[in-house]
């Protein structure tokens, strides 16, 4: 059995930047179930959130994240997000990511529900491509190791310690296990539970499931944030118009021509992304419509083409030229709030198991993530993780979370016998019609009786997409459980039910096996 010091599974931002970090401290390996370059953090157009300008500051950053999340943010954990950005964007320069300038200065855009100009790009709308290039090559060019195809699908743990992973090769269907003293899981999302997603094919749930299994808490599942403008072209697969086309301008308009956000709230088109999805569906609905349009027209070429390449360069190949033509967009599934709790150093509740990324969940984004602020918490909390293992137990861990918990174990639903062995297209429709933007009882209920069904009628896994099918299915229960529990109507989370929120439900769900 090979040795390590550090394991990170995943090869996003998070575990990049983590990984490169603990390799000053010993002998780090990354498995990754595809290649080094397969992530999230590759599609992320929308930039990395910092304080960085005169006319901004890590107070007017905090009061801005806490709107967003409404009410379930950890004021704690968001304090240290916008206190230890500028720092951490100083890394990112230094490992050589290639922030677009201004007159020789850092440029920053504004994006849906910021007070200020503070979201950094690269390349445009191509942020998320360099820095996983970035700091995919750095890895290259270090003593990481990476294990690529191969698959976490168990954690090993005794007396209540991680000592090791079990991971499958995807090309021999072997299995092999690998020690280590600490073992690092930032395996991103789960856009893949949904019929309409951002997320690349990667995005499966993995962390959660293997976290779950192995008796961590994972919290906050109902809250899963549905990008409002992704584009809907028949045929073509979900591509994501960055919240930045609304921020340089882009005003959405109805199959009509009616510019509608102004009629659902004072924010117009610049409002958070949850009001935005609900606004678009209800529109939609209203003019019986599968799409409603993003207008930039009125926006130099000279401004779209540059600001926006890789957008262009897309929609121009699929017969849209977006400097001439409305942009037809509809939501779907981008960002999975909840996650693998953590405390403010990325600790889980098993002694050498941390998570960072998409697959945990700090208490920052609360019930509504602000737009990018997803890039700048894998670094800063990827920063602490690396410091808390170095400094060990003089790192004090504390939490001043005034949000109360809920914990509930899995609960125990009635097995119907399904003959039908489920696949990933029925599980993604399931997923979309009943756990979706909008929500009941009566659909979350249904949701969560037919995965229970299937999870005791999937077979043993025994490859890459048999052990994702299993961590969808437990993921997709997990966010239908919790959904169920919450009865009120917050951030991500709209119950047509309980359609307010009320003060009794400021408080976390936590789920156990």
């Amino acid at each position: 059995m090979k040795q390590y010091d550090y394991i990170v599974v995943g090869s996003g931002i998070a575990g990049l930047y983590t990984a490169l970090l603990l390799k000053e401290q010993g002998s780090t390996l990354i498995i990754t179930k595809g290649n080094i370059d397969d992530c999230n953090t590759r599609f992320a157009q929308g930039g990395i959130a910092a304080a960085i300008s005169e006319e901004d500051s890590p107070k007017n950053h905090f009061q801005d994240t806490i709107r967003a999340g409404d009410g379930l943010c950890d004021e704690e954990a968001v304090r240290i997000l916008v206190n230890e950005a500028p720092d951490r964007i100083t890394d990112l320069v230094n490992f050589g990511v290639p922030f677009d300038t201004l007159n020789g200065e850092i440029a920053l855009a504004m994006e849906g529900a910021h007070s200020r100009p503070r979201v950094l790009h690269a390349g445009g709308d191509a942020t998320g491509e360099h820095i996983e290039y970035t700091l995919s090559n750095e890895a290259h060019n270090s003593k990481i190791q990476v294990l690529e195809d191969c698959l976490a699908t168990e954690i090993l743990i005794e007396k209540g310690r991680v000592w090791g992973v079990k991971a499958l090769d995807c090309r021999s269907g072997t299995i092999e296990e690998f020690r280590c003293r600490f073992l690092i899981l930032a395996t991103g999302g789960a856009g893949q539970l949904y019929k309409f997603s951002t997320n690349p094919e990667i995005a499966t749930g993995d962390g959660i499931a293997l976290a779950f299994n192995a008796g961590a808490e994972i919290t906050d599942m109902e809250f899963f944030q549905f990008h409002p403008t992704a584009l809907r072209l028949p045929g073509v697969t979900p591509f994501l118009i960055s919240e930045a086309v609304r921020g340089e301008g882009g005003v959405l308009r109805n199959v009509k021509g009616y510019r509608f956000m102004p009629d659902y709230t004072p924010d117009g088109d610049l409002a958070a992304r949850d009001i935005v999805a609900r606004s678009m569906l209800f529109e939609m609905t209203k003019t019986v419509s599968e799409k409603v349009f993003i207008d930039i027209t009125h926006l130099s070429a000279s401004v779209i083409t540059t600001r926006f390449p890789s957008i262009y360069r897309f929609c121009f190949e699929h017969g849209l030229d977006i400097t001439k033509d409305l942009i037809p967009v509809a939501p779907a599934a981008h960002y999975m709030m909840g996650g693998i709790k953590v405390n403010t150093w990325g600790e889980t509740n098993i002694a050498g198991l941390f998570a960072t990324g998409e697959t945990a969940c700090t208490g920052v984004h609360g019930a509504n993530r602000l737009a990018s602020n997803s890039l700048l918490e894998a670094v800063v909390f990827g920063k602490r993780i690396a410091e808390k293992i170095k400094r060990g137990d003089k790192v004090e861990t504390r939490s001043d979370s005034k949000i109360t918990e809920i914990h509930h174990s899995l609960a125990n639903r009635q097995v119907s016998k399904m003959k039908r062995i489920p696949n990933l297209a029925a599980l993604q429709q399931l997923q979309w019609e009943k756990v979706g933007i909008i929500r009941n009882k009566e659909d979350l209920t249904l949701a969560a009786d037919t995965l229970a069904s299937w999870q005791e009628l999937l077979p043993q896994p025994t490859d890459r997409p048999s052990c994702e099918l299993h961590n969808l299915v437990l993921t997709s229960r997990l966010m239908a459980e919790a959904a169920i529990i919450r009865e009120e109507s917050r951030g991500a989370h709209f119950r047509s039910d309980f359609p307010q929120s009320s003060p009794l439900w400021e408080r976390h769900i936590v789920l156990t096996r």
